[in-house]
């Protein structure tokens, strides 16, 4: 048989992620490539004490089918620790996720047509790319430096395409950068996207994983006509394993996430939502983000004192005041691919993400993410030293 697919299929390909999370199972490599918390740090004996009660306790309500929306006291929860964060919103205002991938997905699908044009950063996060590109978009790649995306270059690619439809954005720690918008590019941002009628995607996983410097407010709070749509995740600050996630959006956005999420799994796990309900009501989550925290400002800065010490001087890294990632840049001409499969892996065992695959227009093959967050101590240290002795035997990959 020779199956005949649907044309949004030829923008599905195979893609780093799956190539992740094979590298991450193998345990003869040092794998710096996947954004996995430090699962030392996963609060067991609470997650323990939640499911049990979760089922002891309300099984009959917890083991049932629940509504698209998720349920309301965990909604509720949400929307208490969102005005935490100056973002007012009632829990008819939240949806819940299989993770905030989920929301990627039900976004496009919500504002994309085909051929319509998705503004994101450049580079920006794989994950999001492959959500966006089964509505088959094109694409327009914003420029960032030191303080996100570049304000002055939007407005021009706004201006010269009047199909953009969707404004796509990681502003605290950017996935792959680690780069953090300003607070002025965040407003005028949310200027821009008033004037040319957009709807602006806010992707925050990280967001409560600042370790470093004073919290930035996020776009949502800063948005007056309804058009920012507020990721988050429990992946990053609880477990990824229980895929609870969080929209945030207009009732009127929401009620139609809440069509398309009922079309695509009907609802998130009942029991997951109400195992991370009660540890919010039992547990200190934010004590527990706070040991997170701790923990990767330490790693981040073994990771980069390790690479300043071996690495070669034309090699530079991002400096993240918070989240997983840092950001490898090596000169021209070098590809990190072939270098990873040349030498990396084959040799010292390292994994990393090249860079190519996070441009969504151009690919840039001279750069590299890598995370901090999951390897312990020795192997950051072990990793980044054989990588640098490795770069300086083959500088020229």
């Amino acid at each position: 048989m020779s199956p005949r697919f649907a044309t949004r299929m030829n923008h599905v390909k195979p893609n780093a992620i799956g190539d992740l999370l094979r590298l991450g199972a193998d345990p003869s490599v040092m794998a710096f490539g996947g954004g996995y918390p430090d699962a030392s740090l996963f609060p067991l004996a609470g997650l323990d004490d939640v499911f049990h009660a979760a089922i002891a306790e309300h099984g009959r309500e917890t083991l049932q089918y629940a509504t698209p929306s998720g349920l309301p006291r965990l909604r509720e929860q949400i929307a208490a620790r969102m005005a935490r964060d100056a973002v007012a919103c009632t829990a008819e205002e939240v949806l819940i996720l299989q993770g905030g991938q989920q929301g990627l997905d039900l976004v496009a699908k919500l504002f994309v047509d085909a051929g319509d044009v998705i503004v994101t950063e450049n580079p920006s996060f794989l994950g999001a790319l492959i959500a966006f590109n089964p509505c088959e978009p094109r694409y327009a790649a914003i420029p960032m430096d030191a303080e996100g995306m570049d304000m002055d270059a939007l407005e021009q690619t706004l201006l010269a395409e009047p199909r953009a439809r969707l404004i796509y954005t990681v502003p605290d720690f950017q996935n792959p950068t680690g780069v953090t918008l300003s607070l002025p590019r965040r407003r005028r941002l949310i200027e821009l996207a008033n004037r040319f009628n957009l709807i602006v995607l806010e992707d925050t996983p990280y967001r409560e994983l600042r370790y470093e410097g004073d919290a930035i407010p996020p776009l949502k709070s800063l948005d007056t006509q309804g058009r920012v749509i507020y990721l988050g995740s429990f992946s990053k600050i609880l477990v990824p394993g229980l895929r609870v996630g969080w929209a945030i959006a207009t009732p009127e956005i929401i009620a139609q996430l809440t069509l398309l999420k009922l079309a695509a799994d009907t609802q998130c796990s009942t029991l997951n939502m109400a195992a991370v309900s009660l540890f919010l009501d039992r547990f200190d989550i934010d004590a527990h983000i706070a040991t997170i925290r701790s923990t990767y400002r330490r790693k981040k800065n073994l990771m980069l004192d390790t690479i300043r010490q071996h690495f070669p001087q034309d090699v530079t890294c991002t400096d993240p005041e918070g989240g997983m990632f840092t950001w490898l840049t090596f000169p021209e001409g070098f590809d990190t691919t072939s270098f990873m499969a040349e030498h990396a892996l084959p040799k010292a065992k390292v994994a990393y993400v090249p860079g190519a695959s996070f441009f969504p227009t151009h690919p840039e093959p001279n750069h590299a993410r890598i995370s901090y967050s999951s390897p312990p101590d020795d192997i950051i240290v072990r990793g980044m030293t054989a990588l640098g002795q490795l770069l300086k035997t083959h500088p020229h990959a």
